[in-house]
């Protein structure tokens, strides 16, 4: 099933016989998660209205997976002596499938503060060491998604026909800090039209290279984070941004 997803332009990694387990002990767990994800859409208007992490599009993308029975769950671990509670811990995990022959823990990181994927990664490490997982799954946007927000903005700025901050917000635009602002103006300044402006500061402030994607998951992956939990790790594709066709910047 992970090579649908290969196929489908997702970026999909696997550590620590993660994909022997997987095929061998969930492959209909994995079959619910992928078709999931192969209908998970969001349109560049999104994109530009949300920003943040909890986005109406990654909200149907966490229903979906509830529907399919990966439910939020909250893992407490104690330390027992001599019959005395000594200490007890807590892991809270949005999406945790149970199954016969073990348990799948997923997070989902659209947009949120790279360190978060430390968190994870070392929550799964943990859970796993304690036998209450079996597979930690984090999901992401992918590389190329990454690489063509700034020009899904500028393009879907250009298509609207918006060019300046008032029609933003009639647009549906959250308002913009001081801060983001100042940057914006300056680059209005520079002769940077409306669109591409907008764009780079938009991208720039919130989906920025300190915040989860690929890339820096990547970074996590390789320097061992979450070891050695079994892993998969899937980036979501350029093809989910369901406009993205006639947002395509002008050739």
């Amino acid at each position: 099933m992970l090579s649908v997803l290969i196929a489908a332009g997702f970026d999909v990694a696997t550590r620590n016989h993660a994909q022997a387990i997987l095929s061998g002990d969930f492959s209909e767990e994995i079959e619910g998660l992928v078709s999931a994800l192969l209908s998970f859409r969001i349109s560049a208007r999104e994109i530009i209205k949300s920003g943040g992490g909890q986005a109406a599009s990654t909200m149907r993308l966490r229903d979906a997976l509830y529907r399919k029975g990966w439910e939020k769950h909250e893992f407490i671990v104690q330390t027992i002596v001599d019959g005395a509670q000594r200490e007890a811990t807590s892991h809270e995990v949005d999406h945790v499938r149970r199954c016969p022959a073990g348990t799948l823990a997923l997070e989902i990181e659209w947009n949120n503060k790279d360190p978060f994927f430390d968190r994870d990664l070392e929550n799964f490490q943990r859970l796993h060491a304690q036998g209450a997982i079996s597979i930690g799954v984090l999901v992401t946007r992918g590389a190329a998604l990454q690489a063509e927000l700034t020009k899904i903005v500028a393009s879907t700025m250009r298509k609207e026909g918006i060019a300046d901050i008032g029609e933003l917000r009639d647009w549906g635009m959250k308002e913009r800090t001081e801060r983001q602002m100042r940057r914006l103006s300056m680059l209005l300044e520079s002769q940077i039209p409306f669109a591409d402006a907008f764009a780079q500061s938009f991208v720039a402030d919130k989906f920025g290279a300190a915040t989860t994607h690929w890339e820096k998951l990547e970074d996590r992956i390789k320097r061992r984070v979450g070891n050695p939990c079994p892993l998969l790790l899937i980036g979501l594709p350029l093809s989910a941004v369901s406009d993205y066709s006639a947002a395509r910047p002008e050739l």
